[in-house]
């Protein structure tokens, strides 16, 4: 169905460094064609846009993913059949202005999630990209601390994302997640903060229907999940 979220593991997983194995991205986009992620490992940034799965890496190259050979795979990823209720254009000074922008678009619903995209010119884009676990269970906050980061400039692309709850931290990064990719595939990462120049087009839809699927495996089971919600503050940005 049309704006229902696909969500695959939770963040605190991910923090606890839970990054092994995952669902393979051949069943994932059978659950949507908009979403966000990461690869085993947590080697990169995923973004799904129009179907197609991306691969942002740390030495700031784009892969294609051929989900359909099977060998990739998401520790946590979220998608959605995204189908915009309303289209409009915007116009923003940073990531935050972009967000209270979304909160008018779309008031009274801070218990729902929100899927999102903008699409056209940007004057800035600021991201980073994780370079993946070095050893098993090395966890998110670590490998945050040797991220690397971009800044874009005058560039077109698109910005992917959904918003959590708040009373979600830790089952989803609360707030807004966003990714970035440019038009020409090259270029991008998770979004630090952005710059519309000018007017860009957003689209959004509110989702209220949530399929939670959770990891089957000893990894996951075997882990001492809990939350640390600054921590997510920290590395999410």
């Amino acid at each position: 169905m049309a704006n229902e979220l696909y969500h695959y593991s939770v963040v605190s997983s991910l923090m606890e460094g839970i990054g092994e194995s995952g669902i393979p991205y051949k069943l994932l986009i059978q659950h949507g064609d908009h979403g966000l992620g990461t690869f085993r490992r947590m080697a990169g940034e995923m973004i799904c846009l129009d179907g197609n799965v991306y691969q942002m890496k740390s030495d700031g190259s784009i892969v294609a993913i051929d989900s359909s050979a099977g060998t990739d795979v998401a520790p946590f990823a979220m998608v959605t059949r995204f189908r915009p209720t309303l289209t409009t254009p915007v116009l923003f000074s940073n990531k935050q202005d972009l967000s209270d922008a979304m909160t008018k678009l779309f008031p009274r619903t801070k218990n729902r999630y929100l899927a999102f995209r903008v699409d056209g010119l940007f004057s800035k884009i600021a991201v980073r990209t994780a370079d993946g676990q070095r050893y098993k269970h090395e966890k998110l906050r670590e490998l945050h601390k040797r991220q690397t980061t971009y800044e874009f400039t005058n560039i077109r692309g698109s910005l992917i994302g959904f918003r959590s709850p708040e009373f979600l931290q830790g089952v989803s990064v609360a707030g807004d997640h966003l990714h970035f990719i440019s038009d020409e595939r090259d270029r991008g990462g998770h979004v630090l903060d952005c710059v519309s120049d000018g007017e860009v087009q957003f689209s959004g839809a509110v989702m209220s229907t949530i399929h939670l699927q959770l990891p089957e495996d000893d990894e996951y089971n075997d882990a001492e999940l809990k939350l640390d919600s600054d921590g997510i503050r920290v590395v999410e940005g």
